[in-house]
């Protein structure tokens, strides 16, 4: 009975690993070549191992009452191979689970069924001109943006990052740069192969050719002169972060918009993507994408006020520490920041409280916040405490919480996780800015706890990516309209 039961497992494991092994072109391709995403309930199936493919199929099961197996996704993924599509986000999983489970599909052939959920970008013909990137600084947030968008690379892809500005050019400069972009010690080893140009003073990564400039202000550089035109600078320096210090980016020969990648001051507008993108007008030249914090922060806060109506609250973080603070005790201009970063845990100020009340205004005034910086180098944890008008229950709220999570318009923005086992370096790499941890979860009354992790690196730069597109006015449509199916 062992033997047989054993030869069982070991079968089914095989089929769903070819099957996921099959996949995996067709989700390159139907990338590359459409721009379209496919996901699983939400989990990103984009530059994903076979494993990955099983584990997403996995946790359908955490959230319908059967499970999808991916030979019933399968078929699925075949037909969307072979529509014209436009560029979209399309989830695989909720379209498959709905066709084997639903009655109300009952009879459909999988391609007049795709082509009802999917009406919106059947055979449309897309006009969208190539819109040229420039990063402007080559941090840490330069560099994981530099690899979503080299990511994308393929016939439909309409983001070209085509610039690279960094102070310096010292000799071995450009070799430098190329390595670490090439290697991460957080995010790993670069998915692909990089060269360098040394004549030409530029980066080939993946079939992309991006120049290296050497510039010490904007006001020097002439980006035409290197086949760049009404191009979006995404400033990645923090040096500049008002309307002032931004606008000497448009008076660059060959720029049109500038994207900063930190909270901006004055009149620019901070945008949190799935809270108030609808904000972005045509007419907006100069654009802030928040903090990593505000944009982890906002989307839970929107949904659960939405919901409940937060009279109060308070915003703790525990944040990874960053470049600005000294590895050792040095001097800094900051309080407490002089002291190693590497050996203490260290209280500053964080605005993101705040600056919730930018992108989403009905909780101006309500929120306070601090931050203690540990010795951890990427994923932070933020810690709600609210007061809400009306009294909750646990299972209630993490069920909410959830549903916002698969099924709701901040689908993109906020995940779930229902382990007991989860800890920080697990969500390294994570796209979505927020992953509540519903374990965790406090409830007494009328006062909620929540802990929100977020990938303060990359979960961050996939929301900047999504402000990116929005000013290129690539706005891709998340399909099917939103469904859970209980059977």
């Amino acid at each position: 009975m062992n033997q047989q039961y054993e030869q069982e497992l070991s079968s089914s494991w095989q089929e769903r690993q070819e099957f996921a092994e099959k996949m995996l072109p067709l989700l390159g391709s139907l990338y590359r070549e459409k721009s379209v995403e496919i996901s699983v309930y939400g989990r990103p199936l984009l530059g994903a191992s076979a494993i990955d493919i099983i584990k997403a199929h996995r946790r359908v099961r955490l959230n319908e009452s059967q499970k999808l197996r991916l030979r019933e996704s399968w078929p699925l993924l075949q037909a969307l191979a072979k529509m014209q599509l436009a560029p979209a986000h399309i989830d695989l999983g909720k379209l498959a689970y709905a066709f084997h489970y639903d009655p109300a599909f009952t009879g459909l052939t999988i391609e007049r069924y795709l082509t009802q959920q999917l009406k919106d970008i059947v055979d449309i013909q897309q006009n969208q001109v190539c819109q040229d990137v420039v990063l402007y600084g080559f941090g840490r947030i330069g560099r994981l943006l530099a690899r979503l968008l080299i990511e994308r690379q393929g016939s439909n892809n309409k983001l070209k990052l085509k610039a690279i500005v960094v102070r310096g050019g010292k000799e071995g400069d450009l070799e430098k740069r190329a390595s670490l972009l090439r290697r991460d010690s957080v995010h790993g080893p670069f998915n692909g192969s990089i060269t360098i140009d040394k004549e030409k003073n530029a980066i080939k990564a993946n079939g992309a050719y991006i120049q290296v400039i050497y510039a010490n202000s904007p006001l020097e550089i002439d980006y035409t002169q290197y086949g760049i035109n009404n191009a979006i600078v995404i400033d990645n320096t923090g040096i500049w972060r008002d309307q002032a210090g931004l606008t000497q980016h448009l008076k660059s020969k060959g720029v049109k918009k500038v994207l900063l990648t930190a909270p901006g001051k004055d009149k620019v507008k901070n945008i949190v993507y799935g809270v108030n993108h609808q904000d972005i007008e045509n007419s907006d030249v100069i654009l802030s994408a928040a903090s990593c914090t505000t944009n982890a922060i906002t989307p839970v806060l929107k949904a659960i006020d939405e919901k409940y109506s937060v009279d109060s609250g308070h915003v703790e973080t525990v944040h990874s520490f960053t470049n600005d603070q000294n590895l050792i005790d040095n001097f800094h201009s900051g309080e407490r920041r002089g002291r190693s970063a590497a050996l203490n845990m260290v209280i500053t100020e964080t605005g993101a409280a705040k600056a919730v009340a930018k992108a989403y205004p009905s909780l101006k005034g309500k929120l306070t916040g601090n931050a203690i910086r540990v010795p951890t180098p990427n994923v932070s944890l933020a810690i709600l405490n609210l007061q809400l008008q009306e009294s909750v229950e646990k299972e209630p709220l993490n069920s909410f919480l959830r549903d916002m999570a698969l099924f709701s318009s901040l689908q993109h923005q906020i995940d779930y996780s229902s382990s007991t086992e989860i800890v920080s370096s697990d969500l390294v790499g994570t796209r979505t800015p927020a992953v509540i941890d519903s374990q965790a979860t406090i409830v007494a009354g009328n006062r909620a706890t929540l802990y929100v992790w977020y990938d303060n690196e990359f979960g961050y730069s996939c929301q900047v990516l999504k402000v990116l597109q929005h000013m290129a006015g690539l706005v891709l449509p998340t399909l099917p309209e939103s469904f859970s199916i209980q059977v």
